[in-house]
């Protein structure tokens, strides 16, 4: 089956984003690391769900775009805290972009 950039981006994102979070300091792994990682899970969810709810799809694209911006803020305030170093930082701030292009995209289409 042939998945939709923006499917295998955000899993590529969160994959990354599960490894990275993982080595947050004991102190921020249950505060920060999990609602980093939650916001990215809320993204990759309403995706498929946009994917699959045809009916909905507009609907949950918005809900997909505010756990993206979400995920962003938290990744900025990660870095601030040198939680994240700034190579870790640029490249999660790629990968967040990419997904935003073709999110944006699809929202253009009529989602």
């Amino acid at each position: 089956m042939n998945e939709s950039p923006v499917f295998t981006r955000t899993h590529d994102l969160l994959l990354w984003l599960t490894a990275a979070t993982g080595k947050f300091p004991r102190q921020h792994r249950f505060a920060l690391a999990a609602r980093i990682t939650d916001a990215a899970f809320t993204l990759q969810e309403k995706l498929t769900l946009a994917g699959v709810d045809t009916a909905h799809t507009p609907q949950h694209l918005v809900h997909a775009d505010a756990a993206l911006n979400l995920l962003r803020k938290r990744l900025l305030l990660a870095y601030q805290l040198n939680l994240l170093t700034a190579a870790q930082y640029q490249h999660a701030s790629a990968m967040t972009r990419d997904v935003g292009n073709l999110l944006g995209a699809w929202r253009k289409q009529g989602g």
